[in-house]
């Protein structure tokens, strides 16, 4: 069977816009935004088919949206083997654009009152009021000092805490071995990099430690806090820690990919090691959360729409997405980020992930991109023409580019 593009069409597309209205939190007005138009244009299913037609890229959503307009494109295949084309309500792994997700929460708590982004961690999580810094003597020995400076919640939450990028437990087992406060526990018992606030070390560990504060301030499971505060709200049915069996029979399947030969089907990586679900299965803010194209367009219209859902849904104030997820929370010069997104000080939010997934959005200027593959390894020769052809669509310099800052940053 011949691989083809399949564009949604703008009835598909406007009733994602539009689908269902809600009044508003009493501090703001009820937002409706307006319909959502089909661009007519093909950038992305044009730049991108040469290597779905190959198999080189095995499938893959592309969503572009500036101001009211939208291009979409579902691109070849969920499942290449059986030709299941690639659907906007097929599960896919997210991996670290989970950090946005959880940064959310964060915010949500900050805006409440409940919680300050200079706070220590150890105010909420008491095993981090001493930590150990490994560092090397003249002679090349490793010894533990101990840390000047307070760790805080903006430094787990923006990656300068100095920790590792995983414990050495989900090192070994994968993102969903071990519970959010155990991994606390876990990370505190450590020797951590460096003095914190000082480096930047990219770490799942640190938005993991995040979330297990929301669970000590809120007295619930972080995915619990994150379902009734910000899934169900904006209508993220499908979205989950722990999918079910019927849900992992129709997912967009993972692919290790190499320019110039067919994608190879990969069962798992040892990052998420099967089963997928079932009891030994804990929710993690650094990578875990399974959401749909659907659901996801949602989270991130409710970023750029400044905390309401285009359902109408308030998650966040405006001011609150603006000054704390939009405005970097790192000292100068160690790169924008903010709450688990990355920034760049003009309105722009986003977050990449390690199958290759990006997503970013630029309130300022109304602007959405979403890219959604399930790829192993490198390269990725159709990322550059997919960024092409996202040039053409907003006719400025393209914003979706720096989403990807933190694609694949698995170690």
């Amino acid at each position: 069977m011949k691989l083809r593009s399949l564009i949604l069409s703008t009835a598909f597309v406007l009733s994602l816009a539009s689908a269902g209205y809600c009044q508003s939190a009493p501090e703001a007005a009820p937002v409706k935004p307006a319909a959502v138009k089909d661009s007519g244009t093909h950038y992305v299913a044009d730049a991108v088919n040469p290597f779905i037609q190959t198999g080189e890229c095995p499938g893959a959503i592309s969503i572009l949206y500036r101001d009211g307009v939208q291009e979409t494109a579902l691109l070849g295949y969920a499942d290449m083997e059986n030709q299941i084309p690639i659907r906007m309500d097929q599960l896919f792994m997210q991996c670290s654009q989970t950090k946005g997700f959880c940064g959310v929460t964060i915010a949500i708590l900050v805006e409440e009152g409940k919680l300050s982004l200079d706070d220590p961690v150890s105010k909420y999580l008491p095993e981090f009021a001493e930590l150990k810094i490994a560092v090397k003597d003249k002679d090349g020995k490793v010894e533990l000092v101990p840390a000047k400076n307070v760790l805080t919640v903006r430094m787990v939450m923006n990656h300068t805490g100095g920790f590792p990028f995983e414990i050495p437990t989900k090192r070994k087992n994968g993102w969903p071995s071990l519970s959010l406060r155990d991994t606390a526990k876990e990370a505190a018992s450590n020797p951590i990099l460096f003095e914190p606030g000082t480096k930047v070390q990219y770490s799942n560990t640190g938005i993991d430690i995040g979330a297990a504060i929301v669970e000590v301030i809120s007295g619930q499971g972080w995915d619990v806090f994150l379902s009734e505060r910000v899934l169900k709200p904006l209508g993220m049915t499908s979205s989950t820690f722990n999918p079910t069996d019927e849900q992992l029979k129709d997912i967009i399947k993972l692919y290790r990919v190499k320019a110039g030969e067919k994608a190879v089907y990969c069962e798992f990586h040892t990052a998420m090691p099967l089963p997928h679900n079932g009891p030994n299965i804990h929710p993690s803010a650094g990578a875990g959360l399974w959401t749909t194209a659907q659901d996801q367009y949602k989270f991130y219209k409710m970023l750029m729409n400044l905390g309401v859902g285009d359902n109408g849904a308030r998650i966040l104030k405006e001011e609150t997405v603006k000054n704390l997820l939009a405005t970097s929370s790192r000292p100068a010069g160690l790169g924008g980020y903010s709450l688990g997104l990355s920034v760049d000080g003009n309105g722009q939010m986003g977050h990449g992930g390690a199958w290759g997934t990006s997503a970013n959005v630029n309130w300022k200027k109304r602007t959405l991109s979403m890219w959604i593959v399930q790829e192993l390894d490198q390269p990725r020769p159709w990322n550059a023409e997919k960024g092409k052809a996202a040039e053409k669509f907003f006719s400025q310099e393209n914003r979706a580019n720096a989403a990807d800052a933190y694609t694949g940053r698995m170690n």
